[in-house]
C-alpha cells in the first residue's frame, strides 16, 4: 500500500469526526435509516431467492417432473448467474448510478420471480432463475455500496451491517413461506412460495425511483455538486454546516484521486494495471492479502453451508423425520438461529478480534458437522437421531454465523488497499460464488455416492482445514492503522508486535 493510497484512504474512510452530540443526531437520522433499509431490500431479495427452493424443490419435482440431476443444476447455476450479475453491477453502478442500479436489480428479480412461479417446464424454470440470479448478483454489490455512500460517518458502521442481517432474514422468510404454504395443492404451493418473492422487488423498484436519492459521491463524480449538497443536507439532519463540510471533503478526495491518476499516466488510469498487480505481478504484501481473501472465500463455501441452506429438508428426512410440517419447521429453526447469531459478531469483532472469532467458528463447524454425520448412522429411524441431527445442524448454523458468515467480508475490506479494493473484492466474490455453485450442484450426487454421513464428514474436514488456514495464514487486524496493516502483510516485526502472534 503506497503512502498516497494511505493518505487518500484515510480521507475517504475517516471523514467527519463529529462530537458525541452530532454522532447521536446522525445515528438517529430517520431519512438516512429509511434509505438504508430500502436499499437493504435488495439483500432480502437475495436471501429469499437463496432459501425458497429448500422447501419448494420437492413440490417442483412432483408438479413438473424435474429429476434430481436437473434440480442440482437449476439450484447450482443460480450462484453462477449471481456471479455474472455481481461482475456487471460495478459497471452499471458507475454509469447509471447507484439508485438506478437498485431499481434495475429489483425489476429483474420481479421478472424472474414471475417467470419462475408461472413455469410449465424445466426450460422456463431455468429462464426465471437466470433473471433472478443476475438480479441477486446486482443486489449483492449495489446495496452495500449505496449504504456506505449515503450514510454519515458516525452511523456508517451500523447502517453498513444492515444488508448482512436482512439478507439472512430473507432466508428465514423464505423458510417461513415454505412452511406456511406446504399444505396447499402441489400444483399451487410452490408457485406461491416463489411468487411471494415478487412483492419486495416491486416495492423496491418504486422506492428507488421515487424515494431514494442518488449518493453524494456519485453525484460529485458526475458533475452534480449542488444536488449532492441537497442529499448531504438531508442525511445530516438539515445541518447546513455539516453538509458543506462533507461536500468539500468529497470534492477534495475525488479531485485528488483524479489528479493522481493523471500524474501516473494513462496506463495507470485504467484498471489494467490493477488487475496486473492482483493476478500477474503482485508484491509480497498483495500476494498475502489475496491469499487471505481467496482462502476465506473458498473455505466459507467448502464447509457446506450452501448444502444446509438449500437441502435442509432432505437432510432431516434422512434421519426419519417424515412429517412435512416437522421437516419444514426444523428448517425454519435453522433460519431463526442464523438470523440471531449473525448479529453477535457486530458487537464482538472489535472486542475479541477477527482471528479468535474465525478460529472459534471453524472449530465449532467441524465439531457440529462431525456430530451431524454421526446422527446419520442409525439403521432405523430413532427419536434421538432426529433430535441430534436438528441440534447439530442448528449448532453448525450458529457457529458459521459467528465467524465465517460475516467476519470474512469485514476482514477482506480491511486488508485490501483502496486502489485494489473493487477488483480484489470482485475476485473474492467470484471464488465464493463458484464454490457455492459447486456445492449446490453436487450435493445430491455426493450423498448418493458416499452417503449423507460421508458428505458431512467431508464438509467437517474442510472446516478443520479452514481452522488450520486461519491459524497459519491470517494475522489479527483489530486496532491496526493503515501503516501497521502494510507492515503486517509485509511480514515485518513492526506489524506483528502490537497484536501478539501472527504467522502471516
Amino acid at each position: 500500500m503506497s503512502k498516497n493510497d494511505e493518505d487518500l484512504e484515510a480521507k475517504l474512510l475517516s471523514t467527519d469526526s463529529p462530537s458525541p452530540g452530532t454522532k447521536a443526531a446522525a445515528a438517529g437520522n430517520t431519512y438516512t435509516l429509511v434509505c438504508a433499509l430500502l436499499a437493504s431490500l435488495a439483500s432480502i431479495i437475495y436471501g429469499y431467492n437463496r432459501g425458497v427452493m429448500s422447501g419448494a424443490q420437492k413440490y417442483v419435482q412432483a408438479d413438473l417432473g424435474v429429476s434430481d440431476g436437473q434440480l442440482e443444476v437449476l439450484i447450482g447455476l443460480t450462484s453462477v448467474y449471481s456471479l455474472v450479475g455481481s461482475l456487471a453491477a460495478g459497471w452499471a453502478c458507475d454509469r447509471a448510478g447507484r439508485r438506478r442500479t437498485v431499481a434495475l436489480s429489483a425489476a429483474m428479480f420481479l421478472a424472474g420471480s414471475v417467470v419462475t412461479a408461472a413455469a410449465n417446464g424445466y426450460a422456463v424454470l431455468m429462464a426465471g432463475q437466470l433473471l433472478a440470479g443476475v438480479a441477486c448478483g446486482f443486489g449483492l454489490v449495489v446495496a452495500p455500496v449505496y449504504i456506505a455512500e449515503i450514510a454519515p460517518a458516525a452511523s456508517r458502521g451500523f447502517l453498513s451491517s444492515i444488508p448482512e442481517i436482512v439478507g439472512n432474514s430473507g432466508i428465514l422468510l423464505s423458510y417461513i413461506a415454505d412452511f406456511a404454504l406446504a399444505g396447499l395443492p402441489t400444483t399451487l404451493n410452490w408457485r406461491l412460495m416463489i411468487g411471494i418473492g415478487a412483492v419486495p422487488p416491486l416495492f423496491l423498484a418504486f422506492s428507488a425511483l421515487l424515494v431514494m436519492p442518488e449518493t453524494p459521491r456519485w453525484l460529485v463524480l458526475h458533475g452534480h455538486p449542488d444536488e449532492a449538497r441537497r442529499v448531504l443536507a438531508r442525511t445530516a439532519g438539515d445541518d447546513a454546516a455539516t453538509a458543506d463540510r462533507r461536500l468539500e471533503e468529497i470534492v477534495a478526495s475525488v479531485h485528488e484521486a483524479s489528479s493522481k491518476q493523471q500524474q501516473a499516466g494513462p496506463k495507470a488510469s485504467t484498471s489494467t494495471s490493477v488487475w496486473r498487480e492482483i493476478l500477474l505481478r503482485p508484491t509480497p504484501a498483495v500476494r498475502r492479502v489475496m491469499l487471505a481473501i481467496l482462502g476465506l472465500q473458498f473455505f466459507q463455501q467448502a464447509c457446506g453451508v450452501a448444502a444446509m441452506v438449500l437441502y435442509a429438508p432432505r437432510v432431516f428426512g434422512h434421519v426419519g423425520i417424515t412429517s412435512e410440517h416437522a421437516v419444514l419447521g426444523a428448517t425454519v429453526l435453522l433460519g431463526v438461529v442464523k438470523v440471531v447469531f449473525i448479529v453477535i459478531p457486530l458487537f464482538l469483532s472489535d472486542r475479541m478480534g477477527r482471528r479468535p472469532m474465525l478460529l472459534s467458528s471453524a472449530a465449532g463447524m467441524a465439531v457440529s458437522l462431525l456430530v451431524l454425520g454421526l446422527s446419520m448412522h442409525t439403521a432405523t429411524a430413532t427419536w434421538w437421531a432426529a433430535v441430534t441431527c436438528v441440534v447439530a445442524a442448528a449448532a453448525f448454523m450458529a457457529t458459521f454465523s459467528l465467524g465465517f458468515g460475516p467476519v470474512i467480508w469485514m476482514y477482506g475490506s480491511e486488508i485490501l488497499p483502496l486502489r485494489l479494493r473493487a477488483q480484489g473484492t470482485g475476485v473474492g466474490t467470484a471464488v465464493n460464488r463458484v464454490m457455492s455453485a459447486v456445492v449446490g450442484m453436487t450435493f445430491i450426487s455426493m450423498y448418493e455416492a458416499v452417503g449423507m454421513a460421508g458428505s458431512f464428514y467431508i464438509f467437517a474436514a474442510f472446516s478443520g482445514l479452514a481452522w488450520v488456514f486461519v491459524y497459519a495464514c491470517l494475522p489479527e487486524t483489530k486496532g491496526k492503522s493503515l501503516e501497521e496493516m502494510e507492515a503486517l502483510f509485509d511480514g515485518s516485526a513492526a506489524g506483528r508486535k502490537p497484536q501478539g502472534p501472527s504467522l502471516a
